[in-house]
């Protein structure tokens, strides 16, 4: 045997006290240390290049602002809110985590998927409070006495409802649930940042987050399908809204207003066109083309001069207020109703955001820290609640725009942010006469890396069936029930598949490769050598309490033999014999009676004398995989067959010493246990 290392006994409770009285100590190194670990920029700032990295920072926050404006103005439809709140949260966003985050080269933002889950959350509590989700028809709750306000296009209420006894109109509570919510996933991450809770992310998988993105695009494409077409039919929201929204389309498909159409339609052309065109030649151009703000600029100047909105009926922006709107506390009366509906959002913010941070780290050669990116993404959450803005998460499209026009580091954030200051105070009410059809295509057009998925599906199932599985049943649940429902059914279906594999894993009879010390499955390997007298079983799993009974009926099967019912057999057999023996019927005690009962009682003839499990594939032994493998020792000696276990690692073999396998003083491993399936070969044959 190899001999075992002895492991020095480790004090948990002195190394606990350590290490809280270490963590709990504050001395000014250690501060500094705190301060600079909570804000990277000032450890990587100070060694900044300007001359080789600003240029390319510039350029890539130059493009990245001008993609984010139309882009922030056309989220504002899925997040159900007015296009400034978007703008706030493009702007905040980007300096915070420019701060805070450890990747250069993420683009922290709006991202469609999340302003879809805040938009569901703010469209349930609208109409539980009263208001209709109508753009065009606000009816509010309690006092529907109409006041001026102060901003443009606002109706005011007096309301009093979830605690709140103010004058609020639709917009105002709309904006209150998104920032009570996006506060609320913004304590969620820090939570889990401070607990170091980043391991959930590990039951995302790629099949589920795929899945997940797709169902959520499907329900993005279909919110903005009333926009494409120019038809009024009411938000639907819950469970189901992906088939009550296509089935009012198709009612009131008649009423749709032509003039949206061919604008949607040319929109629809030039951008999927430019698309294509600047993917196909990519490498030829410096930086991509801003075809977004060129449709949005030209169809706001033809929406205006041809006055689409007062003759066609055209549904437009409206007006976007300039400058910042006094910072709020976000209400913590209605954090109680949005708590459950926090903690998905701030779960697929955060695994967005470090997935990404880690996939470019990995390419251009350098790390990330995942703990410090749920702060980052936390505190980008936060502090912009208290100024009107709403959840954010890295976005792959901008991020793989900034990668490609020079991004060097997060500097290109804030020059990005710069862009958004500048619409947010001086070019805001430009965009009035911009149709919200202009904006709805924009939003379809993003979705084109989501959609294709769809094509990726034949080779997705011919690599792997159960991935591809739980890729359609995440996706349909979040297309057809909710993206929540969706995302939860994606972890549960795809952890089940995981326990199941392990529940009926492979099993195999093992053959010898001839003239080598190498075994391998008879069935999958062609001219292989049985071993004489010897079994060889493999069992492809850990062996624990979920999959014990098919372990026992692999073994039992493949072998021929189940010892319990032999034991039971021989025991009726003697019993018998014996008492045949008592009433003088010699011959019949002899078996030379053929009735079909004695013939049932004759003991089986077994053809093997030794049974060998090859444990390399069983990672761990819980109580009752060692009271099983126990249970087989014993069942098999009553039958005078050797049981040898060959391969076990170092943790399986603890748990046989733990569970008295080998015996009170081990005296016995010599014999039962093997660091090779040869070995214990040979140890059989050299056996009478």
């Amino acid at each position: 045997l190899i001999e075992r290392k002895t492991r020095a006994k480790t004090k948990r409770k002195e190394i606990m006290l350590a290490r809280m009285k270490k963590s709990c100590s504050c001395t000014p190194k250690k501060l500094k240390s705190f301060v600079m670990n909570f804000f990277p920029v000032l450890q990587w700032l100070p060694k900044y290049h300007c001359k080789e990295y600003i240029w390319g920072d510039i350029m890539s926050g130059l493009v990245i602002g001008i993609i984010l404006v139309p882009q922030a103005i056309a989220y504002s439809l899925l997040a159900g809110l007015k296009p400034i709140y978007s703008l706030y949260t493009s702007f905040f966003a980007n300096i915070i985590y420019f701060l805070m985050g450890t990747s250069r080269h993420v683009s922290v933002g709006i991202f469609s998927l999340i302003s879809l889950m805040v938009g569901q959350v703010v469209d349930r509590e609208l109409i539980l409070a009263g208001f209709d989700l109508n753009d065009d028809a606000p009816l509010g709750l309690g006092d529907v006495t109409l006041k001026n306000d102060s901003q443009p296009n606002t109706t005011a209420f007096n309301l009093t409802y979830a605690g709140m006894n103010a004058e609020c109109g639709k917009e105002c509570y709309a904006i209150g649930i998104a920032t009570a919510l996006t506060f609320l996933a913004g304590v969620y991450q820090v939570l889990m940042g401070i607990f170091r809770l980043g391991f959930v992310s590990v039951y995302l998988s790629e099949s589920v987050l795929d899945g997940f993105a797709t169902g959520a695009s499907l329900t993005i494409l279909t919110a903005q399908v009333k926009y494409l077409i120019g038809i009024k039919i009411p938000r639907s929201h819950g469970h189901g809204m992906l088939v009550i929204t296509w089935m009012n389309i198709f009612r009131n498909i008649s009423q749709a207003n032509l003039c949206d159409v061919i604008t949607s339609a040319i929109c629809i052309v030039v951008l999927v066109t430019a698309k294509e065109l600047g993917d196909r030649y990519k490498q030829k151009l410096k930086f991509p083309l801003p075809t977004e703000l060129v449709v949005i600029v030209v169809a706001t100047l033809v929406s205006h001069y041809g006055k689409l909105n007062e003759v066609y009926g055209s549904s437009v922006s409206g007006a976007i207020p300039t400058g910042f709107i006094p910072p709020k506390v976000p209400d913590f009366g209605l954090m109680l109703r949005v708590a459950l509906d926090a903690l998905p959002l701030a779960i697929v913010s955060f695994v967005f955001t470090v997935s990404l941070s880690e996939m470019f780290a990995k390419k251009y050669a350098y790390t990330i820290r995942a703990n410090q990116e749920m702060f980052a993404v936390g505190f980008c959450n936060i502090i912009p609640s208290f100024f009107h803005s709403f959840a954010t998460s890295a976005a792959l499209a901008k991020t793989l725009v900034k990668t490609s026009t020079g991004c060097q580091t997060q500097v290109s954030g804030v020059i990005s942010a710069m862009v958004v200051l500048l619409v947010l105070l001086f070019l805001a009410p430009l965009f009035y006469s911009l149709q919200k059809c202009v904006l709805a295509c924009i939003i379809i057009v993003s979705l084109r890396g989501a959609l294709r998925k769809f094509r990726d599906v034949p080779a997705r199932y011919r690599v792997n069936k159960v991935d591809t599985l739980v890729w359609v049943i995440t996706m349909s649940a979040s297309a057809l029930v909710s993206t929540e429902i969706g995302l939860l059914v994606g972890i549960v279906f795809s952890m089940l598949c995981v326990i199941v594999r392990t529940q009926r894993p492979r099993t195999a009879l093992l053959g010898q490769i001839q003239d080598t010390t190498f075994y391998e499955d008879d069935l999958e390997y062609e001219n292989l050598s049985s071993i004489p007298k010897v079994k060889i079983f493999r069992f492809e799993a850990p062996l624990y309490y979920a999959n014990r009974n098919y372990f026992l009926k692999s073994l039992y099967r493949l072998t021929n033999l189940n010892p319990s019912l032999e034991i039971a057999r021989r025991k009726k057999y003697e019993k018998k014999e014996k008492q045949l023996l008592k009433k003088g019927d010699q011959a019949t005690a002899n078996g030379l009676n053929t009735g079909e009962t004695a013939l049932q009682l004759v003991p089986k003839q077994i053809d093997f004398q030794t049974l060998i499990i090859d444990c390399s594939s069983i990672s761990f032994l819980d109580t009752t995989g060692v009271n099983t493998l126990r249970e087989i020792l014993k069942d098999y000696k009553d039958l005078n067959i050797s049981v040898l276990l060959a391969c076990c690692n170092p943790s399986v073999i603890d748990s046989l010493e733990r569970g008295g396998y080998f015996g009170k003083d081990f005296g016995s491993m010599q014999e039962l246990l093997f660091y090779s399936i040869h070995n214990a070969v040979q140890f059989a044959k050299d056996q009478k």
